[in-house]
């Protein structure tokens, strides 16, 4: 439940850290041809779009990487650039994320904060295709995008946990979920980045990012941990009672895989030679 990224999940849970793609060098890009329509820029983002990851749920491979190209599409045709399509996603997302905190739970936060949250993910999405379409892309827009995620992954459980004390529509033992929320989402999104930071110092390519089609069975199977369906999951908050049943499964889902992929990835560390400090 982490969100985040923004990198395209690798597994990574509800949050997102649905990060953004990785962006590369920075180099003059092409520039939209003057009659290239929306359809033309979308068959050459499918060419240049990276293949998704094996580990990526369902949502985030099926669902909002074809929502983040139309979008990708839309900024280049506008002549944006990936910093500028990483705004609008926190701009977004954030919005969301407010209304959270300033709206009584309903019919009207459901639909507004889900509209918000699912806009910024795909935006998130969008800006790793608009920088390896145009070949704009920078450390400086990777740093961004991630510094991004890292606020929402926190900020997201907070501002629920204020709009529950608030509105008092949760008894306050309910409140220990988005708390759990919180260091689950915060220490999956800083154990997947380290990990594959590493990897690249010790020259290991991330199995996550070699491509291939990743089974049906197993992007359903981690669906809980996928931070677009926890965007969906706010739509409950029409009916506060089930959206927290359905919230603390997410939660407790991401808790396990958190759990899970940490001891694989401290093996995986353990494999690799100490490299120089």
């Amino acid at each position: 439940m982490t969100g985040t990224t923004t990198t395209e999940p690798a597994g990574t849970g509800a949050s997102g850290t649905g990060a953004g793609p990785v962006r590369g060098p920075g180099r003059a890009g092409r520039r939209p041809e003057p009659r290239e329509s929306h359809r033309e820029v979308l068959e050459r983002l499918r060419s240049a779009q990276k293949p998704a990851a094996r580990s990526a749920p369902a949502y985030s491979r099926f669902v909002n990487r074809r929502l983040g190209r139309h979008l990708a599409a839309w900024a280049y045709r506008a002549g944006l650039t990936p910093d500028q399509v990483t705004g609008l996603s926190a701009l977004a997302t954030f919005t969301g994320v407010a209304l959270l905190a300033v709206l009584p739970a309903g019919a009207v936060q459901a639909v507004a904060v889900t509209a918000c949250l699912v806009l910024g993910y795909a935006l998130d999405s969008a800006d790793g295709q608009v920088a390896r379409l145009t070949g704009t892309g920078s450390s400086a827009g990777e740093w961004l995008d991630h510094v991004v995620d890292a606020v929402k992954i926190v900020t997201l459980p907070v501002a629920l946990l204020v709009g529950m004390h608030v509105h008092g529509w949760a008894e306050p033992a309910w409140a220990v979920v988005p708390l759990v929320h919180v260091v689950v989402g915060s220490v999956l999104f800083f154990a997947m980045i380290l990990t594959e930071q590493l990897r690249r110092a010790h020259g290991v390519r991330s199995a996550a990012a070699t491509g291939g089609r990743a089974p049906w069975l197993r992007s359903l199977l981690v669906a809980p941990t996928d931070y677009g369906v926890l965007c969906l999951s706010f739509l409950l908050l029409a009916v506060p009672g089930a959206f927290l049943l359905v919230y603390a499964v997410l939660v407790g889902c991401t808790a396990a895989f958190t759990a899970a992929a940490a001891t694989k990835w401290y093996q995986e560390m353990r494999t690799l030679a100490i490299a120089p400090v």
